[in-house]
């Protein structure tokens, strides 16, 4: 079987060179183009380093119009050990899922796997190892950039960004060091390099071997520098990504006086069921309708 973003999956039976015997069965999709389904778009950005390709997908309305202007949502994860990006017809990833949902609402949507995720390599990989947070946004804002450079209908004044886990720490992240791209950002069940150790220190070390990498990559240091709408959603139970580090950044953001959104989940966990999910994504629509769509 094989299928592709704007290919809908096959089954074949082919030998063993690779000639084709028979097509078995081809997946009608017919039902989704009835209700105005469009093809995602695929893209090859260079990252920041203006050197390296970085593959990525972008999602547009059902209703699209070239001719409108439209708000943009980076949906991110970023974390050294996945990649986002789908590859095959049905998005795979729940960000992928979430990004094409809510393009259907009138946003532009987009993902990339930027330096420092997998199945490019090690030395694609390494290039985030010691210094989690110094690179990761600067691909994202390089991507961002591109895109519009050559699709007029994307609103650069409307960007938002979106992440959970590792996404989280970096939707945060980039709140606070590039305030003037992003204007609304949601961090849920964020993490900080300060906490969970487990996951952190195989990618940046023990603290007292890399401090400057830790002092660099730690949201906390840089609250004041927070510009845009900011929500976080934490689950009270969560132990993947404690909730301490939810507060710890809140804290540094009321020493300086700026202004956040929080939604707590009573009971859950890292992964949201039930009601709490549904209410955490209807949450998300409000936020960015609110904030981005004015």
């Amino acid at each position: 079987m094989h299928s592709g973003p704007d290919r809908a999956p096959i089954v074949e039976l082919r030998r063993a060179d690779g000639k084709l015997l028979q097509q078995i069965t081809k997946a009608d999709i017919s039902p989704l183009e009835k209700i105005g389904w469009k093809a995602p778009e695929t893209f090859v950005v260079k990252a920041a380093d203006g050197i390296t390709d970085l593959y990525g997908i972008l999602y547009k309305p059902y209703d699209f119009d070239p001719k409108k202007k439209y708000p943009v949502v980076d949906f991110i994860y970023a974390g050294p050990f996945m990649t986002i990006v789908p590859n095959g017809f049905i998005p795979n990833t729940d960000l992928s899922q979430h990004a094409q949902a809510l393009a259907q609402l009138g946003y532009i949507t987009f993902l990339v796997d930027g330096r420092g995720t997998t199945e490019r390599g090690k030395a694609f990989q390494d290039a985030v190892y010691g210094k989690i947070g110094q690179i990761e946004i600067p691909d994202h804002v390089a991507t961002l950039n591109q895109l519009a450079a050559k699709r007029p209908y994307i609103d650069l004044s409307r960007v938002g960004i979106y992440g959970h886990s590792w996404g989280g720490y970096f939707a945060v992240r980039a709140m606070l060091t590039a305030p003037d791209v992003y204007k609304a950002g949601i961090a849920s069940a964020p993490g900080e390099l300060t906490e969970g150790a487990e996951i952190m220190e195989p990618y940046m070390g023990l603290p007292k071997d890399n401090p400057s990498g830790y002092e660099l990559g730690t949201n906390t240091n840089l609250g004041a520098n927070l510009k845009g709408k900011l929500l976080f959603i934490h689950g009270t139970s969560d132990v993947n990504a404690p909730i301490s580090a939810t507060i710890r950044m809140i804290e540094s953001l009321v020493k300086a006086g700026k202004p956040y959104d929080l939604l707590l989940l009573p009971q859950q966990t890292h992964f949201f069921e039930g009601a709490s999910e549904k209410y955490s994504n209807d949450a998300v629509r409000r936020y960015f309708d609110e904030y981005l769509k004015k």
